[in-house]
């Protein structure tokens, strides 16, 4: 028997068995071995999602895992290699798609939420989403590579260039990881996060953090640049004070890039904007060379996994793994186990 992990309702997950049907053309079947719980998860485990998630649904898309099947007119791939999954389907004729923009297709399907995700034993995906991970990889860090794409990405659009000074609210797993991607390309970067816990795994990272609730971070950042301001700011806390201290940090015509989920509109001082000359940008999602380059720095230990991963418990026990998440405490990242060896899973 299969099993998958699924949101019911609000606040509801169950375990039950899941359909397992051949791979068709172009499809690939895998064994997901280890599936990491995000932000996202969590909204859709409130019920902030239920008018885009149908019911009962398989939640999870950071994953790592192996090719158990692979259908017809697939071609370069085999049973036994080790993938992970870049969740995104598009249709191609939208205009975004047409533009270039297909990982923002208008009518995406992000699959994880539009459409069934990871956390199950088994499960069936476009063999064009895959993406290869070296043998030499352990799965288990390997299921931070779709979150680290993310923060590629991020960097990425904020353009971030060696020397420059980089300051990220929030330090959350996305946040840190942003930090360390930024690091690598150079910046000179700091970590404004009000939990001490996550403060200190940051700094156990070789990042420098600063807590908002005991320092003036706008007055830290003039000693810091020489009341030059900051080069770039991510906004990655998801609250109204984070938008506050991105735009304060910034610097004359520095960049703001946009990556928390702000569910309702935001008041944000546009005079700043105006007076210098500032820029905004959204990240959304990524695209296959950001997957590729995630997969490149998890594999050589520019990203700590080991230190970012707290937990890892079997699938029988996601929903109360999600419970923690939501408590908050001193977790960072928790994976999910799905590994099914009575099915000769190879993890």
């Amino acid at each position: 028997m299969t099993l998958a992990v699924r949101y019911t309702s609000a606040r509801t997950l169950d375990t039950a068995p899941a359909d397992i049907s051949p791979p068709g053309p172009g499809e690939v079947e895998l064994a997901p071995a280890y599936v990491g719980i995000c932000g996202t998860d969590l909204h859709i485990f409130h019920g902030d999602m239920d008018a885009r998630v149908a019911t009962p649904a398989v939640l999870g898309h950071e994953m790592s895992g192996r090719i158990v099947r692979v259908g017809p007119d697939v071609e370069g791939w085999a049973p036994g290699d080790a993938v992970t999954v870049m969740p995104l389907r598009w249709d191609n004729t939208c205009p975004a798609c047409q533009a270039g923009h297909q990982h923002i297709c208008q009518h995406l399907d992000f699959i994880g939420i539009d459409s069934p995700g990871a956390m199950q034993q088994r499960w069936t995906v476009p063999a064009t989403t895959l993406i290869r991970l070296p043998d030499t990889l352990p799965l288990d860090r390997a299921a931070l590579v779709e979150p680290t794409a993310v923060a590629v990405h991020d960097v990425g659009r904020a353009a971030v260039k060696e020397g420059e000074k980089v300051v990220v609210v929030g330090g959350g797993p996305v946040g840190i990881l942003i930090a360390l991607v930024a690091r690598s390309a150079g910046a000179d970067v700091r970590v404004v996060e009000l939990s001490a816990h996550r403060r200190a795994l940051a700094e156990q990272a070789g990042l420098t953090t600063w807590d908002p609730a005991t320092t003036d971070v706008p007055e830290l950042v003039r000693e810091w640049t020489g009341d030059a301001g900051t080069d770039v700011a991510f906004e990655v806390s998801g609250a109204a004070g984070g938008v506050d201290t991105a735009v304060d940090v910034l610097g004359v015509r520095g960049r703001l890039c946009l990556v928390a989920i702000h569910p309702r509109p935001r008041e944000i001082n546009l005079h700043r904007f105006f007076w210098r000359e500032l820029t905004l940008v959204g990240a959304r999602l990524y695209d296959r060379t950001d997957f590729e380059q995630a997969v490149a720095l998890v594999a050589d230990g520019t990203i700590p996994a080991d230190l970012l991963i707290s937990k890892v418990v079997p699938l029988t026990e996601a929903p109360a793994a999600f419970e923690a998440l939501e408590s908050g405490g001193d977790v960072m990242k928790i994976l999910v186990d799905c590994t099914d060896d009575t099915q000769g899973a190879a993890v």
